[in-house]
């Protein structure tokens, strides 16, 4: 017997029983008998009207409890969807990173729940000169290689952006001056570590520069990009494959 004819039995069954309470305990204190007729009505008419209304009703709350189920399901596969789908427009389609507004957000979500962190900004040093002599394609071989070396040296925590062409942004949230003058260490030698090969070419070098910044409580978004570009352009103009912080925003 399925679940909605076995409830629907049990509710027919209660019917008939408070049928016969109510005979027994009216019909008498009103003065009349129950003789055979009363006794088949009494019987039959809980059996005949409960069942079937009761096997109704809850087949209609199963369908709509089914029909919910349903709806919640699809809520969530949209949601899902939705989720993904906003996930994949707020990244760089090459690097995987995030792209320069999201991190740029990020950066500003990040700074409104903790005061300390430091923002690094990372740029390939003479990247123009490879995509000149080998083409885009190797260009855009040699970024990823950067850009993986660049994910390999920060830490789970820290948010990283593709912020221009051959240019990165790393926001080490919570990190102190000397945690931030270690990471940025770490990418720089992580870089300088690849062993490319454009082609059939042998290996060439592969540096980045990077300029850094520890982040001030009072300092926004702007005088941070402002304060660590101002750091990658010292770092280039001494030579390159060098990453310069403080935490001075003036400079």
């Amino acid at each position: 017997m399925s679940p909605i004819l076995l409830k629907s039995a049990l509710v027919a069954f209660s019917s008939l029983i408070a049928s016969f309470f109510l005979a027994f305990t009216m019909v008498p204190a009103l003065g009349g008998d129950i003789d055979g007729n009363a006794w088949l009505l009494l019987t039959i008419c809980p059996l005949m009207l409960a069942w079937p209304a009761s096997a109704f009703g809850l087949w209609q709350a199963d369908r709509l409890k089914n029909a919910n189920g349903e709806l919640a399901r699809a809520h969530a596969e949209l949601a899902e969807a939705h989720r993904l789908l906003e996930e994949k427009s707020s990244r760089d389609d090459m690097t995987g990173m995030l792209k320069r507004e999201h991190f740029f957000a990020a950066l500003d979500h990040s700074r409104r729940r903790t005061d300390r962190g430091a923002l690094l900004i990372i740029d390939a040093d003479h990247f123009k000169k490879i995509n000149d002599s080998f083409g885009h394609p190797t260009g855009d071989a040699a970024l990823l290689e950067i850009a993986a070396a660049i994910a390999r040296s920060i830490r789970n925590c820290d948010v990283l952006g593709r912020i221009g062409g051959e240019e990165f942004g790393a926001f080490l949230a919570g990190a102190s001056g000397e945690e931030a003058k270690s990471v940025a260490e770490r990418i720089r030698r992580e870089v300088e570590l690849i062993r490319f090969h454009p082609g059939d070419e042998d290996a060439m070098p592969l540096t980045v520069s990077i300029g850094g910044i520890t982040c001030a409580p009072d300092a926004t978004v702007s005088e941070l990009m402002r304060a660590a570009d101002k750091r990658l352009y010292r770092a280039k103009h001494l030579g390159r494959n060098l990453a310069i912080l403080d935490d001075r925003i003036a400079a």
